[in-house]
């Protein structure tokens, strides 16, 4: 195919990424980076530098809208900030010395593991236990709108949430995914906050922790402009669409667009790594 050709059909496919980045808080890039290198053959690195520039172009596409409407908790997403930032310098130093098939089965088995967690899920309840100090004394509890007004929840066991945080940057420095995946499991499951306040803080974040992995990527000469041009710009539009979508969508149908796309995802990166076609 020509360039002209190459161009538009990235650009498709990463439209549909930030499409459904943005209704799980994926950020795109779970799907940006396999669509590259399965479907193109694209250097997994360069597949990464790109989709670590269009993870940026993703959360400032979304998160603004999710803020306006109330569904991010910013003080929240600072916090845990600290710790995806420290470990996606941490990840993307190590991505430099990981051989390429090694990266896609990790990438594979991050992967498998967050969809499934996602799937199973976790009943959402407000008041069952009492409120966390730490959370309280960092005012990390909030509300957010539903169908039946403003709902207050409580913010869960902080530390564990925090140590997660940091190994969702190292994931996000080592593959490029923005590491929105373990964070929203990350706030959803540890620290117990609903699917679309974890969803949509998790947009709010991700730009941060991406844009700490793609400046090693930039120095090492992995982020092509050429291609990350067309993703970036496809993510944009994409993920502005999806935030029309998340604000009627059901958490149910979400989790399990979640679970399927990444499940799927997963295996063809850990048969593409054993076998030895990235």
């Amino acid at each position: 195919m020509n360039t002209l050709e190459f161009a538009s059909l990235v650009w498709l496919g990463s439209f549909l990424a930030g499409f459904l980045g943005s209704l799980t808080g994926l950020g795109g890039g779970v799907i940006i980076t396999p669509l590259l290198t399965l479907a193109f053959g694209v250097d997994i690195r360069y597949a990464i530098g790109a989709t670590l520039v269009s993870v940026i172009a993703t959360s400032s596409g979304a998160a603004s809208a999710y803020v306006k409407e109330g569904y991010s908790n910013i003080r929240i997403g600072m916090f845990l900030e600290i710790a995806t930032t420290l470990g996606a310098l941490t990840g993307a130093f190590l991505a430099i010395r990981v051989p390429t098939a090694a990266l896609a089965v990790i990438f594979g088995v991050v992967l498998g593991y967050s969809g499934l967690s996602s799937a199973l899920g976790h009943r959402e309840s407000h008041g069952e236990a009492p409120p966390d100090p730490l959370a309280t004394r960092l005012k990390l509890n909030g509300t957010y709108p539903t169908a039946a007004g403003e709902t207050p929840y409580q913010v869960y066991r902080v530390p564990a949430g925090f140590s997660l945080m940091y190994v969702a940057g190292v994931l996000s420095g080592l593959l490029g995914i923005g590491s929105g995946a373990i964070k929203v499991l990350a706030m959803d499951q540890a620290m117990r906050i609903p699917f679309k306040v974890s969803t949509t803080t998790s947009n709010f974040m991700i730009g941060v922790t991406a844009a700490a992995s793609a400046g090693v990527y930039l120095s090492r000469g992995y982020i092509d402009p050429c291609l990350a041009m067309p993703v970036t710009l496809g993510v944009l539009v994409g993920a502005l669409a999806g935030t029309r979508v998340l604000m009627r969508a059901k958490v149910r149908v979400l989790r399990w667009v979640f679970a399927a796309v990444v499940i799927l995802l997963a295996a063809e990166m850990i048969r593409g790594g054993i076998t030895g076609r990235l």
